[in-house]
């Protein structure tokens, strides 16, 4: 059966898709069969991997509740594509009956190891399919005090996910991003590990160049600069996620 797991934060900048493709592509490396699914219009997750989607993507599936289109990207690691469709998505769910549980319908029946959800940047019915459809959350946070703040918020909406919607929902981690010793960061650091404990992952994804310029040329990470720093993290990363399901 496959673990679902929604990567969820709706501020933006804090390492979200990168985190997706990243752990991804980490953990497709280490023998586990991987799909990532992109849910955000802006489709950053479908360019890293690929420029050809295909005359479906995740927007008709969601619609028309038929097969998801998957493109195979590289050995045990298959990506689900965005569009900008995905736009008025949360208008034409609205109006469904079972609009929380598209997505949940069309993974139910995939069988992989993981299967990653990149979630959009806000908490509408797209993020709410997702958490709907997941056993886990991880959530991506800069260590400064502003994106610490946001998690209340985010909080209160997979709380509200499992008392109504997915009783399965846990929250699975969070993941340290951009991580560079200042002050602010092993003051916030400790603060999420006073809250949290364990469910703060030990590994922190340093700040690198080579994972912000990645993107830029259509590449993950490893892919990019599979000696950096960034690499190295997101591998840590992935072996503490393969153990705490073990």
């Amino acid at each position: 059966m496959s673990k679902i797991i929604s990567i969820v934060n709706h501020k933006g900048g804090v390492g979200k898709t990168t985190s997706v493709s990243s752990l991804g592509v980490a953990l497709s490396r280490m023998g586990k069969r991987v799909l990532l699914v992109d849910l955000d219009a802006q489709g950053n997750l479908t360019d890293i991997f690929t420029k050809e989607t295909g005359d479906r993507t995740l927007y008709d599936s969601l619609r028309d509740l038929q097969g998801l289109p998957i493109i195979h990207i590289k050995e045990n690691l298959d990506l689900c594509p965005s569009s900008m469709d995905l736009v008025s998505m949360d208008i034409e769910l609205a109006n469904l009956q079972d609009r929380e549980y598209r997505l949940s319908k069309l993974l139910q029946s995939l069988e992989y190891d993981y299967i990653l959800l990149d979630c959009p940047p806000s908490l509408g019915l797209l993020t709410i399919n997702a958490l709907s459809a997941s056993n886990e959350v991880f959530i991506p946070l800069t260590a400064e005090a502003l994106p610490s703040k946001g998690l209340g918020n985010l909080m209160s909406i997979i709380q509200q996910t499992q008392e109504h919607l997915n009783k399965g929902l846990s929250l699975g981690g969070i993941i340290i991003t951009r991580y560079n010793r200042r002050k602010i960061n092993r003051l916030v650091e400790e603060s999420l590990r006073e809250t949290f404990g364990t469910l703060v992952f030990q590994t922190k994804i340093r700040e690198n160049v080579d994972i912000m310029e990645s993107p830029l040329y259509g590449m993950d990470v490893y892919s990019y600069s599979p000696e950096s720093i960034g690499a190295k993290d997101y591998e840590s990363l992935a072996v503490e996620v393969i153990n705490r399901n073990n």
